[in-house]
């Protein structure tokens, strides 16, 4: 369902466009912008290996996840693999168009975000762990394609593929509705508005905080040190900090119980991606909250921050027990990180 644009909260989505002009490290255009002919010669080559790259990441993305469905009681019918393949590419190939077309990265933002909300939405419609699946394939095709261009040409590309990736993992344009709906200058609003420009700085922070803490951790790409293993770090901390932003904005944690939750139980254990590291993720994130951002920001920010760590808690994810730590029973401890949750809520402040 697509939304309408007037609902879209315009600040907000130019916030998070013009990060693309100061945070990424690849944004290459006013010194190295090639020409019509390079950007055809580039454009050509992506779309040549688009189809088989999108086979092979579908591949990829089967060996990691398919035994996690009948593992967290995922209907198979809700996986659709061409439908996913589908999607992926076109995706791609919108991103290619822009690119040729010169549509700078933080523009192909704002026009991509309509398009990536209709997916995710159509993905989490009826189970929003189907939404994993996209996400991966989505991200390994974009490895893959990158992986055809040479030195010089993948700095040129790879910032339309990141804007993607964003929109995909995180539910920007679920954020961009929800601060439509908020009077200006209203806490919540100038809370994620004084948050997200900084978003990233607080994501590379934490990120490499968290990888000197566990220099000997590998994950499923690598250690924590590796940069393919760094990139999808800083990414997850960002995403962590847009559902916290959601959270402000809605009013309440329904977009972590029903999304964020689910999607880190199903991805985190086959990643090799430790609890023990998502909690000091989130500690840190608190801190920096509190350090970065006004007094009355820290405020509005916090019962939410709260509310997360008490989700990826101990007392839903005891270190002691391999089970919870490396496959856990989705169904299971819902309930109880639910109700942990709304024992938190509801306690006197």
């Amino acid at each position: 369902m697509e939304t309408d644009s007037q609902n879209i909260d315009p600040l907000l989505e130019k916030l998070w466009a013009k990060k693309y002009v100061g945070n990424l490290a690849n944004y290459a255009w006013e010194t190295s912008a090639p020409s019509a002919t390079g950007r055809e010669q580039i454009a050509e080559k992506m779309l040549g290996t688009l189809r088989f790259a999108s086979s092979q990441a579908w591949g990829k993305t089967e060996a990691l996840l398919i035994s996690e469905l009948q593992r967290h009681r995922i209907h198979a019918d809700l996986i659709d693999p061409w439908r996913i393949a589908s999607d992926s590419r076109l995706l791609f190939e919108k991103a290619v168009e822009s690119y040729t077309h010169q549509l700078r990265p933080e523009r192909f933002s704002v026009v991509i975000a309509p398009e990536c909300g209709r997916i995710r939405q159509a993905y989490s419609a009826q189970d929003p762990r189907v939404l994993g699946f996209m996400s991966m394939q989505f991200h390994y095709t974009g490895q893959l394609l990158l992986e055809k261009l040479t030195a010089d040409e993948k700095p040129l590309i790879a910032d339309y593929f990141k804007v993607m990736d964003d929109h995909l993992y995180m539910p920007l344009h679920r954020a961009y509705e929800a601060a439509a709906a908020h009077v200006a200058g209203s806490p919540a609003l100038l809370a994620v508005q004084h948050l997200l420009p900084i978003s990233t700085q607080i994501a590379e922070f934490i990120c490499a905080e968290v990888a000197e803490h566990n220099p000997d951790h590998r994950c499923y790409s690598g250690s924590l040190q590796d940069a393919t293993v760094r990139i999808s770090s800083i990414r997850d901390v960002e995403m962590f900090q847009i559902y916290l932003c959601l959270c402000v904005l809605e009013g309440n944690v329904a977009a972590v119980q029903q999304e964020l939750f689910p999607l880190c139980v199903m991805l985190y254990p086959p990643l090799n991606v430790k609890w023990e590291l998502v909690r000091q993720l989130l500690g840190l994130l608190g801190w920096e909250i509190q350090k970065r951002l006004p007094p009355a920001d820290h405020k509005t920010f916090a019962p939410y921050g709260k509310a997360l760590q008490e989700m990826f808690s101990l007392d839903v994810f005891p270190e002691s027990n391999p089970i919870w730590s490396n496959h856990p029973d989705t169904v299971r401890f819902m309930n109880m990180a639910r109700d942990l949750l709304q024992d938190f809520l509801q306690a006197p402040s």
